[in-house]
């Protein structure tokens, strides 16, 4: 049994296997063909944090599989009152045939996942987002090809998407440039000696997009930190990903945002609209990358 805790739980031969799955399995879908391998299989969904995206992709594709889903919350379960989330863990592992999890601190998926007798899928923590970053390779490559030796630019917070794009070009050999404000930037103690070979930091985002192959960014301030909106404003002012900063990217430079996005403010309207804009494409995308991940953490490597 394997969790699906953050990327660096599996291996670029995992990876590479979940990749040409999701090939698969999307073919499939444009093409109504039925793929039904986890019938009677129950996916578990627990959200302390809401979402659009995860809940629609996460449901569709256990059903597109043969599967069905259970939409837990704090405020109906037990989750929200006194009930230690390894008691949790224990109780849902019984019921069901994996889990995933939206919640706050990493601690308390890693918690959940040590006590559970199912595979756990963080879909969101305030440190990891694998599910999203996974996507997004996965769209760059399905466009542009082998991410390798390729350059990502992150433009804005030192996020749960930074860090994760961090994991990313570690396992998958791409240059990662981060360009924050400097009191925003990457925590010293989250970076390995090791990550001098694939990670640059800017505080000038136009710097960090020169000649990036793929420019993303996410909004400036990220659930739970909504007391912070008006500082953060102020601080980011100068991150905007527009017209301009696509133009000294590559000249097939990709833009991406893991969505909701605020037009104006971390994205500019027509790059968001714009033709090197692949955002409506990736958000699809998690619904098949989902797909092959729950297949490999059920059934491991198949070839059907």
């Amino acid at each position: 049994m394997k969790h699906f805790l953050k990327l660096s739980d599996f291996s670029l031969d995992e990876f590479q296997h979940i990749i040409a799955r999701t090939k698969i399995l999307k073919h499939r879908f444009k093409q109504y063909i039925p793929y039904q391998p986890l019938t009677d299989r129950m996916l578990a969904m627990v959200f302390e944090k809401s979402s659009t995206r995860t809940r629609v992709s996460f449901e569709a594709g256990i059903y597109q599989l043969g599967g069905q889903a259970i939409n837990l919350d704090s405020q109906s379960t037990q989750l929200g009152r006194a009930e230690p989330i390894e008691d949790t863990a224990r109780v849902i592992s019984r019921m069901v045939d994996l889990v995933m999890i939206r919640t706050y601190e990493q601690d308390k998926v890693e918690r959940f996942a040590k006590h559970s007798r199912v595979p756990v899928i963080n879909g969101l923590t305030n440190e990891f987002h694998p599910c999203q970053v996974l996507t997004d390779v996965f769209t760059f490559i399905e466009l542009r090809g082998d991410i390798t030796g390729k350059t990502v630019a992150w433009i804005g917070d030192a996020n749960n998407m930074s860090y994760t794009w961090l994991e990313a070009a570690r396992i998958f050999g791409f240059t990662l440039n981060v360009a924050t404000p400097a009191e925003y930037a990457l925590e010293k103690s989250r970076i390995a000696a090791s990550d001098a070979a694939h990670l640059q930091t800017f505080t000038d985002p136009m710097a960090a997009a020169r000649d990036a192959h793929l420019v993303t960014t996410d909004v400036w301030t990220s659930m739970g930190y909504e007391a912070e909106t008006e500082k953060r404003k102020k601080a980011f002012a100068d991150f905007i990903v527009d017209a301009d900063m696509m133009k000294i990217a590559a000249k097939d430079a990709l833009f991406m945002h893991c969505l909701p996005a605020h037009r104006g403010e971390e994205v500019s309207e027509d790059v968001l609209e714009g033709a090197q804009s692949v955002v409506w494409e990736e958000a699809e995308n998690r619904l098949h990358v989902q797909k092959a991940l729950m297949e490999y953490l059920l059934l491991g490597k198949i070839n059907a």
